[in-house]
Protein backbone atom coordinates (compact mmCIF):
# COMPACT_ATOMS: atom_id res chain seq x y z
CA UNK A 1 0.00 0.00 0.00
CA UNK A 2 1.15 3.50 -0.72
CA UNK A 3 0.17 7.15 -0.66
CA UNK A 4 -1.07 8.12 -4.12
CA UNK A 5 -0.64 11.89 -4.23
CA UNK A 6 0.44 14.98 -2.33
CA UNK A 7 3.34 15.60 0.07
CA UNK A 8 3.82 11.88 0.83
CA UNK A 9 3.35 10.66 -2.75
CA UNK A 10 4.75 7.13 -3.33
CA UNK A 11 5.56 6.60 0.36
CA UNK A 12 4.63 3.14 1.52
CA UNK A 13 2.43 2.56 4.51
CA UNK A 14 2.44 -0.57 6.60
CA UNK A 15 -0.28 -3.16 6.09
CA UNK A 16 -1.92 -5.34 8.72
CA UNK A 17 -0.55 -8.81 9.25
CA UNK A 18 -3.90 -10.39 10.05
CA UNK A 19 -6.50 -11.66 7.58
CA UNK A 20 -9.44 -9.91 9.27
CA UNK A 21 -8.60 -6.33 8.31
CA UNK A 22 -9.54 -5.27 4.79
CA UNK A 23 -7.28 -2.37 3.75
CA UNK A 24 -8.65 0.18 1.30
CA UNK A 25 -7.21 -0.71 -2.09
CA UNK A 26 -5.24 1.95 -3.97
CA UNK A 27 -7.61 1.86 -6.96
CA UNK A 28 -10.66 2.41 -4.73
CA UNK A 29 -8.88 5.18 -2.83
CA UNK A 30 -7.88 6.87 -6.08
CA UNK A 31 -11.46 6.67 -7.32
CA UNK A 32 -12.76 8.30 -4.12
CA UNK A 33 -10.35 11.22 -4.46
CA UNK A 34 -11.17 11.67 -8.15
CA UNK A 35 -14.83 12.05 -7.22
CA UNK A 36 -14.01 14.45 -4.36
CA UNK A 37 -11.99 16.65 -6.72
CA UNK A 38 -14.20 16.47 -9.80
CA UNK A 39 -17.82 15.92 -8.75
CA UNK A 40 -20.23 18.70 -9.59
CA UNK A 41 -22.71 17.38 -7.00
CA UNK A 42 -20.81 18.74 -3.99
CA UNK A 43 -18.01 21.18 -3.29
CA UNK A 44 -15.43 19.92 -0.81
CA UNK A 45 -11.90 21.25 -0.53
CA UNK A 46 -9.44 18.86 1.11
CA UNK A 47 -6.94 21.61 1.80
CA UNK A 48 -7.27 22.84 5.39
CA UNK A 49 -10.25 20.55 6.08
CA UNK A 50 -11.01 18.49 9.19
CA UNK A 51 -11.58 14.81 8.48
CA UNK A 52 -13.08 12.06 10.66
CA UNK A 53 -12.00 8.55 9.68
CA UNK A 54 -14.22 5.97 11.40
CA UNK A 55 -13.10 2.31 11.32
CA UNK A 56 -9.68 3.70 10.36
CA UNK A 57 -7.77 0.45 10.07
CA UNK A 58 -4.17 1.27 9.18
CA UNK A 59 -5.13 4.85 8.20
CA UNK A 60 -4.85 4.60 4.43
CA UNK A 61 -7.68 7.07 3.69
CA UNK A 62 -6.85 9.54 6.44
CA UNK A 63 -3.13 9.62 5.68
CA UNK A 64 -3.95 10.24 2.02
CA UNK A 65 -6.07 13.23 3.13
CA UNK A 66 -3.18 14.61 5.20
CA UNK A 67 -0.83 14.14 2.25
CA UNK A 68 -3.23 16.23 0.15
CA UNK A 69 -3.37 19.14 2.62
CA UNK A 70 -6.07 18.40 5.20
CA UNK A 71 -5.38 20.29 8.42
CA UNK A 72 -6.44 17.61 10.89
CA UNK A 73 -7.40 13.97 10.97
CA UNK A 74 -9.28 12.17 13.70
CA UNK A 75 -8.84 8.40 13.43
CA UNK A 76 -11.23 6.12 15.32
CA UNK A 77 -10.25 2.46 15.65
CA UNK A 78 -10.55 -0.11 18.42
CA UNK A 79 -9.10 -3.29 16.89
CA UNK A 80 -5.81 -3.74 18.76
CA UNK A 81 -4.11 -5.64 15.93
CA UNK A 82 -4.29 -2.67 13.55
CA UNK A 83 -4.00 0.14 16.12
CA UNK A 84 -0.26 -0.48 16.38
CA UNK A 85 0.08 -0.35 12.59
CA UNK A 86 -2.02 2.83 12.41
CA UNK A 87 0.16 4.57 14.99
CA UNK A 88 3.35 3.45 13.20
CA UNK A 89 2.03 4.77 9.88
CA UNK A 90 1.20 8.14 11.43
CA UNK A 91 4.67 8.28 12.95
CA UNK A 92 6.46 7.14 9.76
CA UNK A 93 4.84 10.00 7.83
CA UNK A 94 5.47 12.43 10.72
CA UNK A 95 1.78 13.32 10.99
CA UNK A 96 1.53 13.15 14.79
CA UNK A 97 0.84 16.88 15.13
CA UNK A 98 -2.15 16.74 12.75
CA UNK A 99 -3.54 13.40 13.94
CA UNK A 100 -5.66 12.27 16.84
CA UNK A 101 -6.21 8.56 17.43
CA UNK A 102 -9.28 7.58 19.43
CA UNK A 103 -9.20 4.00 20.66
CA UNK A 104 -12.87 3.37 21.28
CA UNK A 105 -15.67 1.17 20.02
CA UNK A 106 -17.78 3.36 17.76
CA UNK A 107 -21.06 1.81 18.88
CA UNK A 108 -20.43 1.38 22.62
CA UNK A 109 -17.89 3.82 23.99
CA UNK A 110 -17.58 6.71 21.55
CA UNK A 111 -19.64 9.78 22.38
CA UNK A 112 -19.97 11.81 19.18
CA UNK A 113 -21.03 14.85 21.21
CA UNK A 114 -17.50 14.97 22.69
CA UNK A 115 -15.94 16.10 19.40
CA UNK A 116 -14.76 19.68 19.67
CA UNK A 117 -14.97 20.41 15.95
CA UNK A 118 -17.10 19.80 12.91
CA UNK A 119 -15.87 17.84 9.92
CA UNK A 120 -15.96 18.49 6.18
CA UNK A 121 -15.63 14.76 5.46
CA UNK A 122 -16.59 11.76 7.54
CA UNK A 123 -15.25 8.53 6.06
CA UNK A 124 -16.84 5.22 7.05
CA UNK A 125 -15.16 1.97 6.11
CA UNK A 126 -16.81 -0.57 8.42
CA UNK A 127 -16.48 -4.32 8.06
CA UNK A 128 -18.60 -5.36 5.10
CA UNK A 129 -20.85 -7.42 7.39
CA UNK A 130 -21.61 -4.46 9.68
CA UNK A 131 -25.39 -3.99 9.77
CA UNK A 132 -25.71 -0.98 12.09
CA UNK A 133 -25.01 1.78 9.58
CA UNK A 134 -28.39 3.47 10.10
CA UNK A 135 -27.65 3.68 13.83
CA UNK A 136 -24.20 5.14 13.13
CA UNK A 137 -25.54 7.68 10.65
CA UNK A 138 -28.19 8.73 13.18
CA UNK A 139 -25.48 9.19 15.84
CA UNK A 140 -23.57 11.42 13.42
CA UNK A 141 -26.70 13.40 12.55
CA UNK A 142 -27.82 13.82 16.16
CA UNK A 143 -24.39 15.04 17.26
CA UNK A 144 -24.24 17.65 14.49
CA UNK A 145 -20.53 17.03 13.77
CA UNK A 146 -20.83 17.22 9.97
CA UNK A 147 -20.47 20.73 8.55
CA UNK A 148 -23.44 22.03 6.58
CA UNK A 149 -21.75 21.44 3.23
CA UNK A 150 -19.91 18.32 4.47
CA UNK A 151 -20.12 14.83 3.05
CA UNK A 152 -20.11 11.31 4.40
CA UNK A 153 -18.31 8.69 2.34
CA UNK A 154 -19.26 5.04 2.85
CA UNK A 155 -17.18 2.15 1.55
CA UNK A 156 -19.34 -0.96 1.23
CA UNK A 157 -19.38 -4.27 -0.63
CA UNK A 158 -21.10 -3.80 -3.97
CA UNK A 159 -23.82 -6.32 -3.05
CA UNK A 160 -24.80 -4.66 0.25
CA UNK A 161 -28.28 -3.18 0.37
CA UNK A 162 -28.09 -0.81 3.30
CA UNK A 163 -31.04 1.03 4.78
CA UNK A 164 -30.24 4.67 5.46
CA UNK A 165 -32.08 7.13 7.70
CA UNK A 166 -34.65 9.31 5.92
CA UNK A 167 -32.62 12.49 6.43
CA UNK A 168 -29.52 10.93 4.78
CA UNK A 169 -29.32 11.92 1.13
CA UNK A 170 -27.26 9.82 -1.30
CA UNK A 171 -25.46 12.29 -3.56
CA UNK A 172 -23.47 9.91 -5.69
CA UNK A 173 -22.85 6.17 -5.85
CA UNK A 174 -20.15 4.31 -7.79
CA UNK A 175 -19.06 0.68 -7.99
CA UNK A 176 -15.41 -0.33 -8.42
CA UNK A 177 -14.72 -4.07 -8.43
CA UNK A 178 -16.15 -5.38 -5.16
CA UNK A 179 -16.48 -1.89 -3.68
CA UNK A 180 -19.45 0.43 -3.61
CA UNK A 181 -18.68 4.05 -2.74
CA UNK A 182 -21.61 6.11 -1.48
CA UNK A 183 -21.34 9.88 -1.06
CA UNK A 184 -24.05 11.45 1.04
CA UNK A 185 -25.01 14.12 3.54
CA UNK A 186 -27.98 15.27 5.59
CA UNK A 187 -30.66 17.37 3.97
Amino acid sequence: MRIISGNFKRKKILEPKDQITRPLKDLTKESIFNIIYHSKKFDIQLKDSNILDLFSGVGSFGLECLSRGSSSLTFVENYKEVLMVLKKNISLLECDDKSTVIEKDIFNRLNFNDFKKKFEIIFLDPPFKEERLALLLNLISDSNILKDNGIIILHRHKNENDNFPENFKVIEQKIYGVSKIIFGNYS
